[in-house]
Protein backbone atom coordinates (compact mmCIF):
# COMPACT_ATOMS: atom_id res chain seq x y z
CA UNK A 1 0.00 0.00 0.00
CA UNK A 2 1.35 3.43 -0.94
CA UNK A 3 0.83 5.27 2.34
CA UNK A 4 2.81 8.30 1.15
CA UNK A 5 0.49 8.72 -1.84
CA UNK A 6 -2.53 8.53 0.46
CA UNK A 7 -1.09 11.22 2.69
CA UNK A 8 -0.45 13.56 -0.22
CA UNK A 9 -3.98 13.01 -1.48
CA UNK A 10 -5.83 13.41 1.81
CA UNK A 11 -3.71 15.88 3.76
CA UNK A 12 -5.84 18.50 5.49
CA UNK A 13 -4.71 21.70 3.80
CA UNK A 14 -6.20 24.04 6.41
CA UNK A 15 -3.81 22.85 9.13
CA UNK A 16 -0.15 23.77 8.99
CA UNK A 17 2.71 24.42 11.37
CA UNK A 18 2.97 24.07 15.13
CA UNK A 19 0.18 26.30 16.45
CA UNK A 20 -3.06 24.29 16.35
CA UNK A 21 -5.99 25.32 18.56
CA UNK A 22 -9.75 24.86 18.78
CA UNK A 23 -10.08 27.89 16.50
CA UNK A 24 -8.23 25.99 13.79
CA UNK A 25 -10.06 22.69 14.09
CA UNK A 26 -13.64 23.87 14.72
CA UNK A 27 -14.46 24.77 11.08
CA UNK A 28 -12.93 21.49 9.90
CA UNK A 29 -14.97 19.52 12.43
CA UNK A 30 -18.11 21.22 11.10
CA UNK A 31 -17.29 19.93 7.62
CA UNK A 32 -16.75 16.44 9.03
CA UNK A 33 -20.13 16.24 10.78
CA UNK A 34 -21.95 14.72 7.77
CA UNK A 35 -19.43 11.88 7.77
CA UNK A 36 -18.71 11.17 11.45
CA UNK A 37 -20.15 11.52 14.92
CA UNK A 38 -18.66 14.82 16.11
CA UNK A 39 -19.55 15.99 19.62
CA UNK A 40 -18.48 18.13 22.56
CA UNK A 41 -17.72 15.72 25.40
CA UNK A 42 -16.59 18.19 28.06
CA UNK A 43 -14.90 21.46 28.90
CA UNK A 44 -11.47 22.65 29.93
CA UNK A 45 -10.59 24.68 33.02
CA UNK A 46 -11.38 27.84 31.04
CA UNK A 47 -14.62 26.30 29.75
CA UNK A 48 -13.34 25.70 26.24
CA UNK A 49 -15.06 22.82 24.45
CA UNK A 50 -13.28 19.48 24.20
CA UNK A 51 -14.31 17.70 21.02
CA UNK A 52 -14.47 14.04 20.12
CA UNK A 53 -14.90 12.37 16.76
CA UNK A 54 -16.10 8.80 16.36
CA UNK A 55 -15.50 6.97 13.09
CA UNK A 56 -16.30 3.46 11.94
CA UNK A 57 -18.57 0.77 13.31
CA UNK A 58 -16.22 -2.17 13.73
CA UNK A 59 -15.62 -4.51 16.61
CA UNK A 60 -12.09 -3.38 17.50
CA UNK A 61 -12.19 -0.12 19.46
CA UNK A 62 -9.27 2.28 19.41
CA UNK A 63 -9.12 5.35 21.64
CA UNK A 64 -6.84 8.16 20.40
CA UNK A 65 -6.16 11.51 22.07
CA UNK A 66 -3.81 14.35 21.12
CA UNK A 67 -2.56 17.62 22.61
CA UNK A 68 -2.73 16.45 26.18
CA UNK A 69 0.23 18.84 26.14
CA UNK A 70 -1.11 21.93 24.41
CA UNK A 71 2.05 22.72 22.45
CA UNK A 72 2.33 19.22 20.92
CA UNK A 73 0.25 19.41 17.78
CA UNK A 74 1.84 17.22 15.10
CA UNK A 75 -0.28 14.16 15.79
CA UNK A 76 -3.37 16.37 15.78
CA UNK A 77 -2.64 17.42 12.22
CA UNK A 78 -2.16 13.78 11.25
CA UNK A 79 -5.51 12.91 12.86
CA UNK A 80 -7.29 15.29 10.50
CA UNK A 81 -5.39 13.81 7.57
CA UNK A 82 -6.69 10.44 8.78
CA UNK A 83 -10.27 11.75 9.01
CA UNK A 84 -10.06 12.99 5.41
CA UNK A 85 -8.86 9.56 4.34
CA UNK A 86 -11.64 7.82 6.22
CA UNK A 87 -14.22 9.97 4.41
CA UNK A 88 -13.13 8.36 1.17
CA UNK A 89 -14.12 5.07 -0.43
CA UNK A 90 -10.55 3.89 -0.70
CA UNK A 91 -10.59 0.10 -0.09
CA UNK A 92 -8.45 0.20 3.04
CA UNK A 93 -10.43 3.16 4.42
CA UNK A 94 -13.52 0.95 4.16
CA UNK A 95 -11.66 -1.90 5.85
CA UNK A 96 -10.86 0.41 8.76
CA UNK A 97 -14.45 1.66 9.05
CA UNK A 98 -15.86 -1.87 8.84
CA UNK A 99 -13.49 -3.41 11.36
CA UNK A 100 -12.68 -0.60 13.79
CA UNK A 101 -14.45 2.00 15.86
CA UNK A 102 -12.17 4.97 16.44
CA UNK A 103 -12.85 7.47 19.19
CA UNK A 104 -10.53 10.46 18.82
CA UNK A 105 -10.04 13.55 20.98
CA UNK A 106 -8.08 15.94 18.73
CA UNK A 107 -7.25 18.48 21.47
CA UNK A 108 -7.59 17.33 25.06
CA UNK A 109 -6.01 20.50 26.47
CA UNK A 110 -7.52 23.44 24.52
CA UNK A 111 -6.36 26.02 27.09
CA UNK A 112 -2.77 24.85 26.78
CA UNK A 113 -3.12 24.74 23.00
CA UNK A 114 -4.31 28.36 22.90
CA UNK A 115 -1.50 29.55 25.19
CA UNK A 116 1.01 27.20 23.50
CA UNK A 117 2.05 25.62 26.77
CA UNK A 118 2.63 22.05 27.89
CA UNK A 119 0.38 22.46 30.93
CA UNK A 120 -3.31 23.29 31.30
CA UNK A 121 -4.77 26.57 32.60
CA UNK A 122 -4.06 25.49 36.19
CA UNK A 123 -0.42 24.87 35.20
CA UNK A 124 -0.81 21.12 35.69
CA UNK A 125 0.84 18.59 33.42
CA UNK A 126 -2.10 16.36 32.50
CA UNK A 127 0.30 13.52 31.77
CA UNK A 128 1.27 13.47 35.44
CA UNK A 129 -2.32 13.53 36.70
CA UNK A 130 -3.57 10.04 35.95
CA UNK A 131 -3.62 9.01 39.60
CA UNK A 132 -4.95 12.11 41.35
CA UNK A 133 -7.26 13.14 38.48
CA UNK A 134 -7.20 16.67 39.85
CA UNK A 135 -8.07 18.38 36.55
CA UNK A 136 -11.30 18.40 34.53
CA UNK A 137 -9.41 17.34 31.39
CA UNK A 138 -7.86 14.37 33.22
CA UNK A 139 -11.21 13.29 34.64
CA UNK A 140 -12.82 13.58 31.22
CA UNK A 141 -10.14 11.43 29.61
CA UNK A 142 -10.54 8.75 32.27
CA UNK A 143 -14.34 8.84 32.06
CA UNK A 144 -14.25 8.52 28.26
CA UNK A 145 -11.79 5.64 28.54
CA UNK A 146 -14.01 3.78 30.98
CA UNK A 147 -17.20 4.31 28.98
CA UNK A 148 -15.65 3.45 25.60
CA UNK A 149 -13.81 0.34 26.86
CA UNK A 150 -11.14 0.42 24.13
CA UNK A 151 -9.12 -2.50 22.85
CA UNK A 152 -6.15 -0.22 22.15
CA UNK A 153 -5.12 3.28 23.22
CA UNK A 154 -2.96 5.64 21.13
CA UNK A 155 -1.43 8.37 23.31
CA UNK A 156 -0.29 11.11 20.90
CA UNK A 157 2.55 13.53 21.70
CA UNK A 158 5.49 15.54 20.32
CA UNK A 159 9.08 15.36 21.52
CA UNK A 160 11.81 17.99 21.38
CA UNK A 161 14.56 18.30 18.79
CA UNK A 162 17.11 17.13 21.39
CA UNK A 163 16.39 13.43 20.78
CA UNK A 164 18.30 11.04 18.51
CA UNK A 165 17.48 7.46 17.60
CA UNK A 166 20.21 5.94 19.75
CA UNK A 167 23.54 7.65 20.41
CA UNK A 168 23.80 8.70 16.76
CA UNK A 169 23.42 11.80 14.64
CA UNK A 170 20.08 10.52 13.35
CA UNK A 171 17.19 12.56 14.73
CA UNK A 172 14.35 10.60 16.31
CA UNK A 173 11.70 11.69 13.82
CA UNK A 174 9.16 9.31 15.34
CA UNK A 175 9.46 7.47 18.64
CA UNK A 176 7.23 4.88 20.23
CA UNK A 177 6.75 3.25 23.59
CA UNK A 178 4.77 0.37 24.96
CA UNK A 179 4.66 1.68 28.53
CA UNK A 180 5.49 -0.43 31.53
CA UNK A 181 2.59 -1.50 33.73
CA UNK A 182 4.72 -2.20 36.83
CA UNK A 183 8.01 -1.19 38.40
CA UNK A 184 9.86 -4.24 37.10
CA UNK A 185 8.80 -3.45 33.51
CA UNK A 186 7.49 -6.96 32.91
CA UNK A 187 5.95 -7.90 29.59
CA UNK A 188 2.52 -9.49 29.84
CA UNK A 189 0.05 -10.26 27.04
CA UNK A 190 -1.35 -6.70 27.21
CA UNK A 191 1.98 -4.97 26.83
CA UNK A 192 3.04 -7.47 24.18
CA UNK A 193 0.14 -6.48 21.94
CA UNK A 194 1.32 -2.87 21.97
CA UNK A 195 4.91 -3.99 21.39
CA UNK A 196 3.88 -5.99 18.32
CA UNK A 197 2.00 -3.06 16.79
CA UNK A 198 5.01 -0.79 17.34
CA UNK A 199 7.28 -3.33 15.64
CA UNK A 200 4.96 -3.32 12.61
CA UNK A 201 4.90 0.49 12.47
CA UNK A 202 8.67 0.59 12.69
CA UNK A 203 9.00 -1.88 9.81
CA UNK A 204 6.92 0.42 7.62
CA UNK A 205 8.56 3.67 8.70
CA UNK A 206 12.04 2.34 7.98
CA UNK A 207 11.09 2.55 4.30
CA UNK A 208 10.70 6.33 4.64
CA UNK A 209 12.98 7.40 7.51
CA UNK A 210 15.63 4.69 7.90
CA UNK A 211 17.42 4.81 11.27
CA UNK A 212 15.23 7.70 12.46
CA UNK A 213 12.74 5.78 14.60
CA UNK A 214 13.38 5.67 18.33
CA UNK A 215 12.09 3.91 21.38
CA UNK A 216 11.14 5.98 24.40
CA UNK A 217 12.33 5.20 27.92
CA UNK A 218 9.99 2.75 29.69
CA UNK A 219 10.58 3.70 33.32
CA UNK A 220 7.33 3.11 35.16
CA UNK A 221 5.31 6.07 36.45
CA UNK A 222 1.70 5.37 37.38
CA UNK A 223 1.02 9.13 37.25
CA UNK A 224 1.54 8.99 33.45
CA UNK A 225 -1.59 8.17 31.52
CA UNK A 226 -0.02 5.56 29.26
CA UNK A 227 1.39 3.63 32.20
CA UNK A 228 -1.99 3.85 33.94
CA UNK A 229 -4.00 2.56 30.98
CA UNK A 230 -1.50 -0.25 30.40
CA UNK A 231 -1.78 -1.07 34.12
CA UNK A 232 -5.57 -1.13 33.74
CA UNK A 233 -5.25 -3.81 31.08
CA UNK A 234 -5.53 -1.97 27.75
CA UNK A 235 -2.65 -2.14 25.23
CA UNK A 236 -1.39 1.44 25.00
CA UNK A 237 1.05 2.98 22.54
CA UNK A 238 2.86 6.27 23.02
CA UNK A 239 3.48 8.14 19.77
CA UNK A 240 6.15 10.85 19.91
CA UNK A 241 6.40 13.09 16.85
CA UNK A 242 9.96 14.41 16.62
CA UNK A 243 12.32 16.26 14.33
CA UNK A 244 13.08 15.58 10.68
CA UNK A 245 15.99 17.44 9.10
CA UNK A 246 15.10 21.16 8.84
CA UNK A 247 11.41 20.37 9.39
CA UNK A 248 10.67 22.73 12.27
CA UNK A 249 7.03 23.00 11.26
CA UNK A 250 6.83 19.20 11.55
CA UNK A 251 5.14 18.68 8.20
CA UNK A 252 7.35 15.75 7.17
CA UNK A 253 6.91 14.27 10.63
CA UNK A 254 3.16 14.69 10.26
CA UNK A 255 3.34 12.50 7.18
CA UNK A 256 5.27 9.85 9.11
CA UNK A 257 2.65 9.85 11.87
CA UNK A 258 -0.12 9.39 9.30
CA UNK A 259 1.80 6.43 7.88
CA UNK A 260 2.21 5.07 11.41
CA UNK A 261 -1.54 5.28 12.03
CA UNK A 262 -2.40 3.32 8.89
CA UNK A 263 0.31 0.71 9.42
CA UNK A 264 -0.92 0.23 13.01
CA UNK A 265 -4.47 -0.40 11.79
CA UNK A 266 -3.11 -2.79 9.18
CA UNK A 267 -1.16 -4.73 11.82
CA UNK A 268 -4.15 -5.00 14.14
CA UNK A 269 -6.46 -5.98 11.29
CA UNK A 270 -4.07 -8.72 10.21
CA UNK A 271 -3.72 -9.96 13.81
CA UNK A 272 0.00 -9.16 13.86
CA UNK A 273 -0.54 -8.36 17.52
CA UNK A 274 -0.52 -12.09 18.24
CA UNK A 275 3.07 -12.55 17.05
CA UNK A 276 5.91 -12.18 19.51
CA UNK A 277 8.03 -9.29 18.25
CA UNK A 278 9.78 -8.44 21.50
CA UNK A 279 13.22 -8.71 19.93
CA UNK A 280 12.21 -6.45 17.02
CA UNK A 281 10.83 -3.91 19.47
CA UNK A 282 13.93 -3.77 21.65
CA UNK A 283 16.11 -3.52 18.55
CA UNK A 284 14.56 -0.10 17.96
CA UNK A 285 17.26 2.21 19.39
CA UNK A 286 16.34 3.97 22.59
CA UNK A 287 16.17 7.75 22.41
CA UNK A 288 19.28 9.65 23.46
CA UNK A 289 19.55 13.33 24.31
CA UNK A 290 22.46 14.29 22.06
CA UNK A 291 21.19 17.10 19.81
CA UNK A 292 21.24 20.88 19.79
CA UNK A 293 19.61 22.92 17.07
CA UNK A 294 22.93 24.66 16.37
CA UNK A 295 26.55 23.86 17.12
CA UNK A 296 29.34 26.37 16.43
CA UNK A 297 32.75 24.73 16.28
CA UNK A 298 36.33 26.00 16.50
CA UNK A 299 35.57 29.55 17.52
CA UNK A 300 38.56 31.46 18.90
CA UNK A 301 38.20 33.59 22.01
CA UNK A 302 40.85 35.69 23.75
CA UNK A 303 40.25 36.40 27.43
CA UNK A 304 42.91 38.16 29.53
CA UNK A 305 45.46 37.58 26.78
CA UNK A 306 44.80 33.82 26.80
CA UNK A 307 43.71 32.40 23.48
CA UNK A 308 41.66 29.22 23.11
CA UNK A 309 39.29 27.49 20.74
CA UNK A 310 35.77 26.67 21.92
CA UNK A 311 32.63 24.97 20.67
CA UNK A 312 29.22 26.21 21.81
CA UNK A 313 25.59 25.39 21.08
CA UNK A 314 22.18 27.01 20.73
CA UNK A 315 18.57 25.87 20.82
CA UNK A 316 15.44 27.38 19.42
CA UNK A 317 12.97 28.71 21.95
CA UNK A 318 9.40 28.52 20.61
CA UNK A 319 7.51 31.74 21.37
CA UNK A 320 3.88 32.54 20.61
CA UNK A 321 3.62 36.00 19.04
CA UNK A 322 0.49 37.38 17.40
CA UNK A 323 -1.00 33.96 16.81
CA UNK A 324 2.17 32.47 15.33
CA UNK A 325 5.06 30.44 16.68
CA UNK A 326 8.36 32.27 16.36
CA UNK A 327 11.62 30.36 16.72
CA UNK A 328 14.20 32.35 18.68
CA UNK A 329 17.69 30.89 18.97
CA UNK A 330 19.39 31.18 22.37
CA UNK A 331 22.87 30.08 23.40
CA UNK A 332 22.45 27.10 25.74
CA UNK A 333 25.89 25.51 26.24
CA UNK A 334 29.48 26.66 25.98
CA UNK A 335 31.41 23.57 27.11
CA UNK A 336 31.19 19.79 27.46
CA UNK A 337 29.82 19.20 23.97
CA UNK A 338 31.82 16.11 23.12
CA UNK A 339 29.46 13.47 21.73
CA UNK A 340 26.73 15.99 20.87
CA UNK A 341 25.40 16.82 17.43
CA UNK A 342 23.79 19.84 15.83
CA UNK A 343 20.90 19.90 13.42
CA UNK A 344 22.92 22.74 11.88
CA UNK A 345 26.70 22.82 12.37
CA UNK A 346 29.07 25.67 11.54
CA UNK A 347 32.86 25.24 11.70
CA UNK A 348 34.60 28.62 11.96
CA UNK A 349 38.13 27.17 11.79
CA UNK A 350 39.67 29.41 14.44
CA UNK A 351 38.13 32.74 13.54
CA UNK A 352 37.67 35.19 16.41
CA UNK A 353 34.36 35.60 18.26
CA UNK A 354 32.91 39.08 17.71
CA UNK A 355 36.29 39.86 16.06
CA UNK A 356 37.77 41.29 19.29
CA UNK A 357 39.34 40.31 22.59
CA UNK A 358 37.44 39.80 25.86
CA UNK A 359 34.28 38.66 24.14
CA UNK A 360 32.73 35.25 24.71
CA UNK A 361 29.34 33.62 24.10
CA UNK A 362 27.09 33.71 27.18
CA UNK A 363 24.35 31.29 28.24
CA UNK A 364 20.83 32.56 27.41
CA UNK A 365 22.08 35.28 25.09
CA UNK A 366 20.40 35.45 21.72
CA UNK A 367 22.30 33.57 19.04
CA UNK A 368 23.12 36.80 17.20
CA UNK A 369 26.86 37.40 16.83
CA UNK A 370 29.76 37.79 14.44
CA UNK A 371 32.72 35.46 14.00
CA UNK A 372 35.69 36.86 12.12
CA UNK A 373 35.05 39.70 9.75
CA UNK A 374 32.31 38.26 7.58
CA UNK A 375 30.43 35.50 9.44
CA UNK A 376 27.24 37.04 10.78
CA UNK A 377 24.93 34.76 12.76
CA UNK A 378 21.33 35.99 12.96
CA UNK A 379 18.87 34.01 15.07
CA UNK A 380 21.16 31.00 14.99
CA UNK A 381 21.71 30.90 11.23
CA UNK A 382 24.66 32.12 9.17
CA UNK A 383 23.41 35.04 7.16
CA UNK A 384 24.31 34.75 3.50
Amino acid sequence: MDYAFLFDRYKEKDLFGRYITNLHIQPILEKLKPHFDVSVIGESVNEKPIYALKAGAGKVKIFMWSQMHGNESTCTKALFDLFNYLKSDDPFANVIKDNFTLLCIPILNPDGALAYTRVNANEIDLNRDSLELSQPESRLLRKTFEEFEPDFCFNLHDQRTIFAAGATNNPATVSFLSPAYNESRDINDIRLKAINVIAAMNDELQKYIPNQVGRFDDSFNINCIGDMFQYLGVPTILFEAGHFQQDYNREVTRKMIFIAYLSAFQAIYKNDTLTNKIEDYFNIPQNSIVFYDFIYKNVKIILENIEKSITFAAHYNEVLENGKIVFKALIRETKGLEGYFGHQVYDFQGELFENQENKTPLIDDSADFIVGKHNKIVNGLLKK
